[in-house]
């Protein structure tokens, strides 16, 4: 009985390999255009905040004397 529990380690090892095989070999790709989408509307949102700024800086009366 001893050795049966022996064997059954590496059986459950066998099988814990198999599960985080397949968990690492998943698809990921639409993770990776999400990512994209939202890098995107980063960088929109930053260039609106630079024209802003811009604008800000342009019409400020803290230059006129």
């Amino acid at each position: 009985m001893a050795s049966l529990a022996w064997l059954l380690i590496p059986l459950f090892a066998a099988i814990g390999a198999g599960i985080w095989g397949s968990w690492a070999a998943r698809d990921r790709t639409q993770g990776d255009i999400s990512e994209l989408a939202g890098y995107a509307r980063f960088r929109e949102a930053m260039g609106n905040a630079d024209q802003a700024r811009a604008k800000a800086e342009a019409h400020s009366g803290s230059d006129a004397v």
